[in-house]
C-alpha cells in the first residue's frame, strides 16, 4: 500500500512513454527532451526562413518573372505554410498524436527541399542566364510546376511542423507540478527566442551562402538542415513524454453549429438553467473536467444546441452528440466567437510584415549595398535588422517597459495583451509611413542620376536607409507576437488551447493572401503602362502603395479599438460571476 503514492508522484499521470506505459518524471522529459525539440526548431526555422526570405530574388533574378508576380508567389508559398498549420493541428489532436505528427511532416518538408534543391542543379529545370546582348527569358511551364511542386510539398511539411512542435515541446513538462510548470513557461519563452536565432542564421549566413555559393548549395544545406532535425529528433524518442489525441476543437465548434441548426425552430427556455449542462451524461471517461463559464446573452441562437426537449431521453442525448450540447460547450465556442474579431483586425498587420520580404527586397537590389569596398551585403540580409529587433525588443520590454506600465497603467503584468497588439498596429502603420518616404527619396535619387530607365542600375544611395522600416515593423512584431500568444493562451477555453497557435499563424496566413490579392488588384487598377509596383521599380510608384498601406493600418487600427473595447475578458466575466454568486 505504501509503494501506490510513491510510484504516482514519480509518474506524469497524463502522459506515457514511448512503450505505453505511465511516463517516469526522472527518465522522460524535462530539459532533456525539450533540448532536442529546441535544436530542431532552430534547424527548421533556419530551413523554411533560409528559402522564404531570398525567394523573391531567386524569382527576379534566376526565373526572371516580374517583381509583382514574384512577391504573390512568395507571398502565397508562405501564407499557404501557415494555413495548413489548421490541418496539421487537426491531424496531431484528433488522430496521429504530436509526435507521429512532427516526424512525418518533417521527412515531407526535407522531401520538398531536395526537390528545390534538384531544381537548381539541373540546367533545364532554370531559364538561360541573362546577359546584356540578350532578351531575358521567362520561366517556362515545365519549369514553373517543378518549382511550385517543390515549393507546396515543403509548404504541406512546414504547416505541419508549425502547429505540433510548440505543443509537443510544452508536453514534455507536467502541468500540475508547480516546478515543472515553471520550466514550462521557461521553455516557451526559450522557444520564441531559438526559433529567431534560426531566422537570424537564415537571413546571414544562409543567404550570404546563397547569393555567393549557389541556390544549390544554400537550398542544399537548407534540406541538410530538416534532415539533422529529424534524426535528432527521432534519437529522443526514448525519453519523450506523449499524450493521447483528445480530440479537435474544430470537432466541437462544429458539433454545436449542427446541434443549434438541428433545433433553429425551438423556442428558448427564458431561463438558462433549464438548458442542458450535464457534463458527465455526454463526456465519455476521460475526460477533462470542463471550466464552468457564465452564460452569456450574445450569439444567443447557439443555446438552443443545448436545449432538451421531450423526444429524447439521456441515453439517445449520450450517443447523438450532434443533437444536444452542454451549455459549457456552447459558452466555450461562444468565447472563440468573440476572440475572432481581434483575430481579424491582426491580419493587417501581417500584411504589412510581408512587404519587408519581398518588396523591401527588391528595394534593396537596386541600392548600393557595400560595407567597404569589397564586402556586400546580401539583399535579403536585410531582414536580420528585423530579426535583431525582435530580439532586442522583448528583453527590452522586460527590463524597462514592462516595470513603468505595471506603476502607470496599476496592472501587475504591465501591458495587456490587447494593449501590446494595440502597440504593434501602432507601429505598423509608422513603418510604412517611413518606407513611403524612404522610396519617394530613392525614386528622386534614381531620376536625379539618370539610372530610372536602367533596371540593372544600381543607385548609389546606402541600403542602410531602408533600415528604419525594417526596425519599426521588428520591434510591431515583437509586440504583436506577445500580446496575441498571449491573448489566445489566457482566454481561449481550457479544452481549447491547441487552437490557439493555429489560430495565431491562420492570420498570417491571411495577411499574406491578403497581400497577394492587393498587389494583384493594385497592378490591375494602376494599369500596365504606368504601375505602382513595376517589375523596374524605378519606373514605378511604389511608395504609393506603401501609402496606401499606411491608410488601410489606420482604418484596421481604428476597427481593432472598437473590438478591443467591446471585449470582455474571460478572467473578468469569472469574477464578476463569483460577486453575482456571493
Amino acid at each position: 500500500m505504501d509503494t501506490l503514492p510513491t510510484t504516482q508522484l514519480k509518474t506524469v499521470t497524463d502522459a506515457f512513454d514511448y512503450k505505453g506505459f505511465p511516463a517516469e518524471k526522472s527518465k522522460t522529459g524535462g530539459w532533456t527532451s525539450a533540448s532536442m525539440i529546441l535544436g530542431g526548431e532552430v534547424m527548421e526555422r533556419l530551413t523554411t526562413l533560409g528559402i522564404t526570405v531570398n525567394l523573391v530574388t531567386y524569382l527576379t533574378g534566376t526565373m526572371h518573372l516580374g517583381n509583382a508576380a514574384s512577391a504573390n508567389i512568395v507571398t502565397n508559398f508562405v501564407g499557404t505554410s501557415f494555413m495548413l498549420c489548421l490541418f496539421g493541428g487537426f491531424l496531431g489532436d484528433t488522430y496521429v498524436g504530436r509526435y507521429l505528427n512532427i516526424a512525418v511532416f518533417a521527412a515531407v518538408q526535407a522531401t520538398g527541399v531536395a526537390l528545390l534543391t534538384i531544381s537548381t542543379i539541373i540546367p533545364s529545370l532554370t531559364p538561360p542566364i541573362c546577359t546584356e546582348h540578350t532578351h531575358c527569358v521567362k520561366a517556362n511551364h515545365k519549369q514553373l510546376m517543378v518549382l511550385f511542386l517543390a515549393l507546396y510539398v515543403t509548404a504541406l511539411g512546414t504547416g505541419g511542423l508549425k502547429s505540433s512542435v510548440p505543443g509537443f515541446g510544452s508536453d514534455q513538462f507536467d502541468a500540475t507540478d508547480k516546478e515543472e510548470n515553471k520550466q514550462m513557461i521557461k521553455f516557451l519563452n526559450w522557444f520564441y527566442f531559438f526559433a529567431n536565432i534560426g531566422s537570424l542564421m537564415a537571413v546571414t549566413v544562409l543567404v550570404y551562402i546563397q547569393d555567393h555559393q549557389g541556390r544549390d548549395w544554400g537550398y542544399g544545406i537548407c534540406a541538410c538542415a530538416i534532415l539533422i532535425a529529424l534524426v535528432v529528433f527521432l534519437c529522443g524518442t526514448s525519453k519523450y513524454r506523449y499524450k493521447k489525441p483528445v480530440g479537435s476543437p474544430l470537432t466541437q465548434i462544429a458539433v454545436v453549429f449542427v446541434a443549434a441548426w438541428r433545433k433553429r425552430n425551438l423556442q428558448l427556455p427564458s431561463d438558462s438553467a433549464f438548458l442542458f449542462n450535464d457534463d458527465d451524461v455526454l463526456h465519455e471517461p476521460p475526460k477533462i473536467k470542463k471550466q464552468k463559464l457564465p452564460h452569456s446573452m450574445q450569439f444567443r441562437f447557439l443555446d438552443k444546441a443545448a436545449i432538451k426537449d421531450s423526444e429524447n431521453t439521456v441515453g439517445i442525448m449520450k450517443i447523438n452528440k450532434w443533437y444536444l450540447s452542454t451549455l459549457t460547450d456552447v459558452e466555450e465556442v461562444k468565447l472563440v466567437l468573440r476572440m475572432l474579431p481581434i483575430w481579424a483586425s491582426t491580419i493587417v498587420f501581417w500584411t504589412v510584415q510581408v512587404q519587408m520580404m519581398t518588396l523591401s527586397v527588391s528595394q534593396a537590389t537596386t541600392m548600393d549595398r557595400h560595407i567597404g569596398k569589397s564586402f556586400q551585403i546580401p539583399a535579403a540580409s536585410m531582414t536580420c535588422f528585423l530579426i535583431g529587433t525582435i530580439l532586442l525588443t522583448v528583453p527590452f520590454y522586460d527590463r524597462f517597459i514592462s516595470p513603468v506600465a505595471r506603476r502607470v497603467l496599476k496592472n501587475p503584468q504591465g501591458l495587456t495583451p490587447l494593449q501590446h497588439t494595440g502597440v504593434g498596429l501602432v507601429l505598423s502603420i509608422l513603418s510604412m509611413v517611413a518606407a513611403a518616404l524612404i522610396e519617394e527619396k530613392r525614386i528622386i535619387f534614381a531620376r536625379s542620376h539618370g539610372l530610372a530607365n536602367n533596371p540593372n542600375a544600381k543607385i548609389p544611395l546606402t541600403v542602410f536607409w531602408l533600415v528604419p522600416q525594417f526596425f519599426i515593423v521588428g520591434a510591431g512584431e515583437a509586440f504583436m507576437y506577445m500580446g496575441q500568444l498571449d491573448f489566445f493562451l489566457r482566454e481561449c477555453p481550457d479544452g481549447m488551447k491547441t487552437m490557439s497557435m493555429g489560430l495565431f499563424l491562420s492570420s498570417r496566413s491571411l495577411g499574406f493572401f491578403f497581400s497577394s490579392l492587393l498587389v494583384s488588384t493594385v497592378n490591375k487598377l494602376t494599369g500596365p503602362s504606368n504601375p505602382w509596383i513595376a517589375n523596374n521599380l524605378n519606373q514605378g510608384r511604389l511608395y504609393n502603395y506603401y501609402w496606401l498601406l499606411a491608410m488601410l493600418s489606420v482604418i484596421n487600427l481604428f476597427i481593432y479599438l472598437a473590438c478591443a473595447k467591446w471585449y470582455v475578458y474571460k478572467d473578468k466575466k469569472l469574477a464578476e460571476e463569483v460577486i453575482l454568486e456571493e
